[in-house]
């Protein structure tokens, strides 16, 4: 097993799979390394493709502890990033706040649904979803439409409360 080659292919999406959970980079950071520790303590066996989905729900494992862990999560999350410094000032306010409302809105819907949604998003087929969120394969598509209406009917109320209209 290549495991240099396996981590340049696996660690960017696990990195951004883990921020878009956490909210915190930093965190990212140290959670998808600690995925990688695992990884190697195990010993890396098995194909690329099946790695891939081990270390995700390894990944996913270790953000559900450090929620649990932590109480500044809900801080860290409503927290926005810092602007793009290509984009003009409007579009960096229009970009925080986007981000901002979605942060909240992946906030309210259970930790599955986001998780679902956010594996999607990462490019992970329903097999692959199914396995790191341990559900029948033949039940993601219903999962992720679920979690979907979900995020969009608190995504909409959100931004009515707010007087926004995205």
């Amino acid at each position: 097993m290549d495991i240099n080659g396996l981590f340049e292919e696996v660690y960017p999406p696990l990195f951004r799979y883990c921020n878009r959970l956490t909210g915190d980079p930093d965190a990212a950071e140290d959670l998808a390394q600690e995925a990688f520790v695992r990884l190697l303590d195990r010993g890396p066996r098995g194909p690329a493709r099946g790695l891939r989905v081990w270390i995700f729900r390894v990944a996913t494992n270790l953000v559900r502890d450090s929620a649990r862990q932590s109480s500044t999560r809900r801080r860290i999350l409503a927290g926005s990033p810092p602007p793009d410094p290509v984009a003009g000032p409007e579009t960096d306010m229009e970009r925080v706040e986007t981000i901002r409302e979605v942060r909240a809105a992946l906030e309210q819907i259970s930790p599955r649904d986001r998780e679902v949604l956010l594996l999607r998003q990462e490019g992970f087929s329903y097999k692959e979803i199914a396995q790191v969120v341990k559900v029948s394969p033949t039940s993601v598509g219903t999962v992720l439409a679920r979690a979907l209406k979900r995020f969009a009917a608190v995504y909409t109320k959100e931004n009515e409360a707010n007087g926004t209209s995205d």
